[in-house]
Formats: structure tokens, C-alpha cells, sequence
């Protein structure tokens, strides 16, 4: 297996702006990589982030006390403070910039690390391919874009191995890609090549182009009657726009087929 992760390059500072009630973070460009809304931190502001939960609806009610779940990519911490206030899992997010952890701290409502939460100061990119990880995470949120936010900075077959190989038995995996970017279809495709086409599915994208696809390790969908329920449950449990999900979600197919 490949061992190649991110390039060693001058990471970026990160810098706040705040508009209409808004914060967000960026990386030294007007490209926004993180929000959230002042007066509600726990609210997922943005839509692609709210669309990084729908890994939710393949997992059973029952399921969704608890879990691990490991962000790769802080951003504003808004998935971080989710899963580790909301959801009340335990969290793991894996950033490599020093300073978006410090700004998410001091801007962000990031809280310290405690006994559900660790923020890791490390490359993704070799945090999957960790043999202490194999098989330890129940819900993978991956999006990782550098202060030009063009693609993914960690995108090959190697890397989604290696995520997959993280997963515990029927754990899902969201990636945040630009689905009306040419790289879409390139990128849609390794993760399929890794994970198997019956376990990617993808939403619609975003008006501003985010196209989220969910893979899974090991997952029957079931009917959708038990879908609709689950959406209902998330819906009522965590206030998340679940049944839209499932009106956008569809499964992966490759070009032309």
C-alpha cells in the first residue's frame, strides 16, 4: 500500500469574518471553510455540513446512542461539536493546521479534550493508516480541501482503502465533494473502487456545488418504510432535515451506466 499523504507545504492562517449573525473561518482566502451561526453554535449552518450527517439514516435508531466519530478536517468544528454535544458520541477530529484548532478553540466553541472528546494535531492521511485504528469507527465525516478549496487534498484509491479499513463492521463513511467539478466522477469512482458500487450512494449537490457520498462497510439498506421512519426519529431527535435526505439520495452509478 501507498503511504503517501498530504505534502508537507506552508499551511495557511486561519481568519474570521463575521456577516448577518454568521462567523466563519477561512484560510487566508475569501474561500469559507467553516460557519457558524453565533447565537447557535450547535446548529449546522451550512447545508453540505448538515448533509455530512445523513450517514444517520443507514444506521438503525437503535444505533445511535453511541458510536465513535472521527472528522478528518475540522473546519470550524461545527461536525465536531455535533457528534460530541448533539449526538453525545465519542469524537475524534484530526487536523493538521495548528491554527484552525486554535481558532476553533478560541472562536468556535471548540471545548478542551475530555473523556468523550480528543482533537489530534496530525496528518489524515497517516492517522487512517494508524494500525491502532483498524476497524475502531463507526461514522468517518472526511473533508479535507486546502485554502483554495479547488479538491481534496487526500484523494486516491490508497487513502479510501485505508478509510475504509478504519470502519468498524457497517460503518459509514461521508466525503464532501464539488459534484459539479469535473474531479466529481474521478473521485466518486475511487471510493467505489474501495468500498465496493452497492456501498456508495451520493445526495444531490448543493447550489454551491457540494455533492456529499455516504459509503459504508457492510450495510443492507432496508425498505423505505423503515428509512422514513429512521428520517422521522432523526428528525425528531437531533433536528436535522432527514426526510429531505432521502428525497436527494440515490445510489452511485458510473458515468454512462
Amino acid at each position: 500500500m501507498s503511504t503517501k499523504t498530504r505534502k508537507q507545504t506552508t499551511l495557511a492562517g486561519a481568519t474570521i469574518s463575521e456577516f448577518d449573525g454568521v462567523r466563519y473561518l477561512h484560510l487566508g482566502t475569501e474561500w469559507v471553510q467553516g460557519a457558524m451561526r453565533i447565537r447557535q453554535p450547535r446548529k449546522l449552518e451550512l447545508e453540505y455540513i448538515q448533509r455530512m450527517m445523513a450517514w444517520l439514516l443507514w444506521k438503525p435508531s437503535d444505533d445511535l446512542g453511541q458510536g465513535l466519530a472521527v472528522q478528518l478536517g475540522l473546519g470550524a468544528a461545527a461536525i465536531t461539536r455535533f457528534c460530541h454535544q448533539v449526538l453525545r458520541w465519542r469524537t475524534t477530529a484530526v487536523e493538521l493546521n495548528p491554527s484552525v484548532i486554535q481558532a476553533c478553540r478560541l472562536w468556535f466553541h471548540l471545548p478542551e479534550d475530555d473523556e468523550r472528546l480528543q482533537v489530534v494535531e496530525a496528518d489524515a492521511g497517516r492517522w487512517v493508516r494508524d494500525d491502532a485504528h483498524l476497524q475502531t469507527v463507526d461514522a468517518l465525516q472526511v473533508d479535507l480541501y486546502d485554502h483554495d478549496a479547488a479538491a481534496p487534498v487526500l484523494d486516491d484509491a490508497d487513502f479510501y482503502a485505508a478509510c475504509r479499513a478504519v470502519l468498524a463492521p457497517g460503518g459509514l463513511m461521508t466525503v464532501n465533494l464539488f459534484g459539479r467539478a469535473s474531479s466529481f466522477a474521478r473521485s466518486a469512482a475511487l471510493i467505489a473502487e474501495a468500498f465496493g458500487a452497492d456501498q456508495v450512494w451520493q445526495l444531490v449537490p448543493t447550489k454551491e456545488g457540494n455533492t456529499v457520498v455516504v459509503a459504508a462497510r457492510g450495510v443492507t439498506v432496508p425498505d423505505r418504510e423503515t428509512l422514513s421512519a429512521r428520517a422521522a426519529v432523526i428528525e425528531d431527535r437531533y433536528g436535522l432535515p432527514a426526510r429531505k435526505w432521502l428525497r436527494m439520495v440515490k445510489p452511485w452509478r458510473p458515468v454512462g451506466a
